[in-house]
C-alpha cells in the first residue's frame, strides 16, 4: 500500500541493522551462522520447565511494574556475593523487557536535549541512535589499535561542561576486550567532583576468560554510586530470545529510570522471571560460563590456527575478531559477503560496529554455537 503522507525521520541515515542483513544473505546462501551473538543450542531444561510450572502455577498477568520480589531479590544477594556492594531489592533494582529496554530506558531518563555522551567504537549499534533520539549528541572516542584500548587522554578532552553520560561496556562487543586495573582508576579520576553518570553496559559479565576478574561498577563503590549497570539474563542462560535483563542504580536515578520504563514495557515477561530467580538460587548456573565458553574459544581458535586468518585475543564475551588484510585488500563487507558466498559462513564486518564506517580488516566470529557448527565453520574458513 503506497502513502501520500512522508514521515520526517527522527534517525533519516539508519536504516536495517548489519545483523539483519546478514542473517538474510546467510539464509539465502544455507551459510553456518558465526554472525550473530546468539547460541544455536538449547538452554538448560530445568529452566524451560520453570517457565512451564510458573505459567500452569497462573504466573501469567502483568507483573510489578519494578519486576517480581523473589526476582529482584535474588538479584541483590547475588551483586552482593559476587562485588561487595548492596543494592536495594525495592527501590535500587529493576527487572526490564532485556538489556536493550534498560539501555533505552536509561538513556531517556537520564540524558537531556543538547547533553553530551561519550561512547566508544567500534560499539555495539543502539548506543549512539538512543542518545539521538534525545536530541542529545554522542560523541564516539575510537579504541586505540592494534588491542583496542581506551585511550583515556582522549576521553579526558573529551569531556565538556555538557557531558551528562559515559557509556562502557566490558566484556566488550565487538572487541572481547575487558577493563584493566588502569581503566577503572583512569575512569574514577575523569568523573571524580563531576555529574557524569556512567551506563555499564555489562551483559557478558560471566562470560570472562583465562582467570581475568570482570570489573564490574558494582564492585567500586565510587563508581557505583554514579552508574547504572544493565545486564541480561538472556547471554547468561543462553535464552536471548526471552527478552528479560535488568538494571541497578543508586535510588535516586533508578527512580527516574522506572518513570520511563513503566510507559515503554511497565514489566517484563512474567513466567520467565520466576523461572530466573529459581536459577539464581544456583550459582553455578551463571559462575560455569567462563570455563563453557573458553571452551568454545579455544575450540574455535584452534580449529582456524592452520587458516590464513590472525586472530586477536579474545579476553571475554564469546566473540573474537579475525583479521584478513594481509591476504585480501577487499573491504571488510564485500569479503564479508564472499565468504557468505564461497565458504558459506555468515560472519559481521568489523566496520558495521563503526558510525563513520571504519574499516580495518577485520571480522566478527562468535563462537556461541555447538561444537560441530564450530568445526565446520572453523574447517570452510580455512578454505579461504
Amino acid at each position: 500500500m503506497q502513502s501520500a503522507w512522508t514521515p520526517r525521520s527522527k534517525l533519516p541515515d539508519v536504516g536495517t541493522t548489519i545483523f539483519t542483513v546478514i542473517g538474510q544473505l546467510a539464509a539465502e546462501h544455507d551459510a553456518l551462522n558465526l554472525s550473530q551473538g546468539a547460541p544455536n543450542f538449547a538452554p538448560d531444561p530445568k529452566l524451560v520447565d520453570g517457565v512451564a510450572a510458573a505459567m500452569r502455577a497462573g504466573h501469567n498477568q502483568y507483573s510489578p511494574m519494578s519486576g517480581i520480589d523473589a526476582l529482584r531479590e535474588a538479584l541483590a544477594d547475588k551483586v552482593e556475593r559476587l562485588y561487595g556492594v548492596h543494592y536495594d531489592a525495592t527501590t535500587e533494582v529493576t527487572v526490564t523487557a532485556s538489556a536493550s529496554e534498560g539501555l533505552y530506558s536509561t538513556i531517556s531518563a537520564l540524558v537531556h536535549p543538547g547533553d553530551e555522551v561519550i561512547y566508544f567504537e567500534p560499539s555495539f549499534d543502539s548506543y549512539a541512535p538512543i542518545v539521538r533520539l534525545q536530541g542529545a549528541t554522542p560523541v564516539a572516542i575510537k579504541l586505540s589499535l592494534p588491542h583496542f584500548r581506551v585511550n583515556w587522554d582522549e576521553v579526558a578532552a573529551a569531556i565538556t561542561p555538557k557531558t551528562r553520560m559515559i557509556i562502557v561496556n566490558t566484556p566488550h562487543n565487538p572487541t572481547a576486550t575487558i577493563f584493566s586495573d588502569d581503566d577503572i582508576a583512569r575512569l574514577k579520576a575523569l568523573t571524580r567532583h563531576t555529574d557524569i553518570v556512567i551506563l555499564s553496559d555489562e551483559v557478558y559479565e560471566h562470560v570472562v576468560f583465562d582467570g581475568a576478574k570482570h570489573h564490574s561498577m558494582a564492585r567500586h563503590r565510587e563508581l557505583a554510586e554514579r552508574s547504572v549497570i544493565v545486564s541480561s539474563f538472556g547471554k547468561s542462560y543462553h535464552v536471548t530470545g526471552w527478552r528479560v535483563g535488568y538494571c541497578l542504580a543508586p535510588a535516586a536515578l533508578m527512580d527516574e529510570i522506572r518513570k520511563v520504563h513503566q510507559f515503554m514495557m511497565f514489566s517484563a515477561d512474567t513466567p520467565m522471571q520466576y523461572a530466573f530467580a529459581d536459577a539464581l538460587a544456583e550459582p553455578q548456573s551463571y559462575l560455569g560460563l567462563s570455563d563453557f565458553y573458553q571452551k568454545k574459544r579455544d575450540l574455535l581458535a584452534h580449529a582456524l590456527a592452520e587458516s590464513r586468518f590472525e586472530l586477536l585475543p579474545s579476553e571475554g564475551s564469546f566473540f573474537m575478531l579475525a583479521r584478513f588484510r594481509h591476504f585480501s585488500g577487499e573491504s571488510d563487507s564485500d569479503f564479508v559477503l564472499r565468504l557468505i558466498r564461497d565458504a558459506r559462513v555468515a560472519t559481521i564486518p568489523l566496520s558495521a560496529f563503526y558510525t563513520d564506517g571504519t574499516d580495518e580488516g577485520l571480522i566478527r566470529l562468535s563462537f556461541s554455537k555447538d561444537d560441530a557448527t564450530l568445526i565446520e565453520g572453523a574447517r570452510r574458513l580455512c578454505s579461504i
